[in-house]
């Protein structure tokens, strides 16, 4: 018999997911039924999440420098730009300017990408 509810207790239940698509509700169903949820239906809303969609040049540069070992890129330009292109398909902006343009301004040299 499963321990009684208690409606105060929070809990975090953690998962990746890729935005905008509703997951599997197989793989929802382990760590959402014991907790009295319906997993189609917080598959529904994880769906529904939008995000802010904008961050900075700086936070693109240190997420290019972690992504820097697995990237086929020569230098860091390459990788900041792998980075900014994965944020266009995802709808974000960087510092308010599309992606696309701020690639456009690290291909002219415009924008400054620090080496390695």
């Amino acid at each position: 018999m499963p321990p009684k509810f208690d409606p105060n207790e929070v809990k975090f239940v953690y998962l990746r997911c890729v935005g905008g698509e509703v997951g599997a509700t197989s793989s929802l169903a382990p760590k959402i039924g014991p907790l009295g949820l319906s997993p189609k239906k917080i598959g529904d809303d994880i769906a529904k999440v939008k995000h802010s969609g904008n961050i900075s040049l700086d936070d693109v540069i240190a997420i290019a420098r972690q992504m820097r070992p697995r990237s086929m890129a020569k230098n860091l330009s390459g990788t900041v730009k792998e980075v900014l292109g994965t944020a266009q398909s995802v709808g974000c902006t960087i510092d308010g300017k599309l992606p696309h343009d701020v690639i456009d301004e690290v291909n002219e040299g415009s924008v400054e990408v620090p080496e390695e």
